[in-house]
């Protein structure tokens, strides 16, 4: 595909994977899943589930920024848990990284996920 761009940023956690940060085609741009993992150190944020969502988000918000974005273009949003008591505290760190009108979201209970964490968020942004 000539129109398929791949987007790299050094602000978001590198590819732990065969995978892209993000790649945009025309005006959408598919943001890969990401962990509460620290860019450059790569090491997981430890400690409640707000403070994993809140680096989960700020990571997202990297690689919008790289696309040319925001995570207020985004469209659609995916969030895997591993306990969905943690669907509010979730929500909280969600509102404060968007603004209305908020993007469509599903939220799912999964059994696991990559390197043990509790929560992994995926975004669909149309710029």
């Amino acid at each position: 595909m000539s129109n398929r761009a791949v987007i790299s940023t050094p602000d978001a956690p590198e590819a732990i994977g065969p995978y892209s940060q993000a790649i945009k085609v025309g005006n959408t741009v598919w943001l890969s899943g990401q962990i509460p993992l620290v860019p450059g150190s790569m090491e997981l944020v430890t400690g409640d589930i707000s403070a994993q969502a809140e680096q989960v988000f700020r990571n997202l918000a990297a690689v919008a920024d790289a696309a040319g974005g925001s995570l207020d273009h985004a469209v659609k949003i995916n969030i895997s848990l591993t306990n969905l008591d943690h669907f509010g505290a979730v929500n909280d760190v969600m509102a404060s990284f968007l603004t209305a009108p908020y993007p469509a979201r599903a939220c799912v209970q999964v059994a696991a996920l990559p390197r043990g964490v509790d929560i992994e968020v995926e975004a669909i942004l149309a710029l």
